[in-house]
């Protein structure tokens, strides 16, 4: 029988826009058609800025905003962060002059758009929203 603190945590992972289908669903981290193939320790390297290029492709990372299901899936299976410490981690790059964060979109569709359109673009989904077709970079190990 589930508790009253069980009931408080469903209802509030459903107004943030949580959905047990959506957090059960796997994130792949997709690219343009010139981005090669990657494992998840060069992704973990791209989106923190350590590496910008690729098998000698310049990389453009995105993400998508922050408190979204797909930012924060991603941020725990890659780079095994929450939002919190990546925040903490680009202010303190930001400061000591080694980079910027990578650009922000404000949906899945801007994401997808971006990355199809933009040489060595890489950005990040839920696999069940990438369209057939489309190149997938990377998966994190096991899903």
């Amino acid at each position: 029988m589930p508790t009253l603190r069980h009931v408080c945590l469903l209802l509030w992972c459903l107004a943030l826009g949580f959905s047990p289908s959506a957090m059960a669903a796997g994130i792949v981290v997709i690219g343009h058609s010139d981005v090669p193939k990657m494992d998840a320790h060069t992704i973990t390297k791209l989106y923190t800025g350590r590496f910008v290029a690729v098998a000698g492709i310049p990389i453009i990372p995105v993400a998508t905003r922050p408190g979204t299901p797909e930012r924060m899936q991603f941020l725990q299976q890659f780079l095994q962060q929450d939002e919190d410490k990546y925040t903490a981690y680009w202010t303190v790059r930001r400061y000591i002059g080694k980079g910027i964060p990578p650009t922000t979109l404000g949906s899945t569709a801007e994401v997808l758009r971006f990355v199809q359109s933009t040489p060595g673009a890489i950005g990040y989904v839920f696999e069940h929203d990438a369209p057939a077709g489309i190149r997938i970079v990377a998966r994190q190990a096991g899903l």
